[in-house]
């Protein structure tokens, strides 16, 4: 983000005046210079923590959609896997009773008239070498009959056993479906409701319908940007420790540094609090995370210094930048 803030510092200060100067507020005839500068302060810190956790809720969403993506075409070929094994009991199953018919005709022609012995087939026979060929071609085809039941009823078993193998993974992997929908019907309220609120803020601020608009729409031009950026990071070559996982969040130990600059970010959302710069092959963009002496935050940025375990947070005044200084911090990432 160094090298390219300054490009992008009048679009940044452009929505800024937005948010700080689109409108009036309500009740502001003869009231204090000072109190309407504090509400309209107030108000704009608020859409940027609002249109901030959008953006965060997005990313989310946008994960959750492609689990469920995956987790639905796994199950698509897990039943295509399905009714290929039950075609192929079912041919199982036809050549079973065939050679159970064939093994079943033998036995009645014997019953009824008796199985010949070998002193008949040696009289019946032209030669010497007839009678040892009938005599095998009996032997080979009660063998064969009998083999042929035997290697039916195996790859029956074998297939339905598959069968019951696949229907679990089936079940498995339509619970995981079922649960991916849930978060992301979750995720879809939640973002329902937070862009309620920017609407909220919004006749507040007496903004107009396209103004909240924008705001949502920012949002999304955010989040694509943010995964642009997140697609064309390096791997990080630094040697990582894996974060350690409590109560359903993470940690990491990470070196925290702090600035204070204009503009807008590499995912295009303008500065401000709660704004992260951080490496996305360690720390994915859009993660809100909890900063000990800083407070909540969204990995919102990058910078050219921000490598590995390193994260850079955003402050109002270089004099509190340079009062955070450097500190190594356990950030919790949820």
């Amino acid at each position: 983000m160094r090298g390219r803030r300054e490009s992008r510092l009048a679009a940044g200060l452009v929505l800024g005046a937005a948010l700080l100067f689109g409108a009036s507020l309500p009740g502001a005839d003869g009231a204090a210079p000072k109190r309407l500068r504090e509400r309209q302060a107030n108000l704009s810190a608020r859409s940027h923590g609002a249109l901030l956790s959008l953006y965060a809720l997005d990313s989310r969403l946008s994960k959750a959609r492609s689990e469920l993506a995956a987790l639905q075409g796994r199950a698509e070929a897990l039943r295509a896997e399905q009714e290929r094994v039950r075609r192929n009991v079912a041919v199982v199953q036809g050549n079973l009773k065939a050679s159970q018919r064939l093994l079943g005709d033998r036995l009645r022609t014997l019953y009824e008239e008796g199985e010949p012995d070998a002193i008949a087939v040696l009289l019946g026979a032209t030669s010497l070498d007839d009678a040892v060929t009938r005599l095998d071609e009996r032997e080979r085809s009660a063998r064969q009959g009998a083999q042929a039941a035997n290697d039916a009823r195996d790859g029956r078993t074998k297939l339905r056993g598959l069968a019951l193998e696949l229907a679990a993974r089936v079940r498995e992997v339509q619970t995981l479906e079922a649960q991916a929908a849930q978060t992301a019907e979750a995720l879809t309220r939640a973002r329902t409701g937070r862009v309620a609120y920017l609407a909220s803020l919004a006749r507040q601020q007496r903004l107009t319908k396209r103004q909240v608009r924008a705001l949502d729409s920012r949002a999304r031009q955010v989040l694509k940007k943010a995964q642009q950026v997140q697609a064309h990071t390096p791997t990080s070559t630094t040697q990582t420790a894996p974060p350690s996982v409590v109560s359903g969040a993470r940690t990491l130990t990470v070196t925290a540094t702090g600035y204070s600059l204009a503009g807008t970010t590499a995912t295009g959302l303008p500065v401000g609090p709660g704004i992260v710069a951080v490496d996305p092959s360690v720390i994915p963009l859009g993660t809100r995370m909890t900063i000990p002496g800083y407070g909540e935050g969204v990995a919102a940025d990058t910078g050219n210094a921000v490598q590995g375990l390193t994260i850079d947070l955003w402050f109002p005044t270089l004099a509190e930048a340079l009062a955070w200084g450097r500190r190594t911090v356990a950030v919790t990432l949820h």
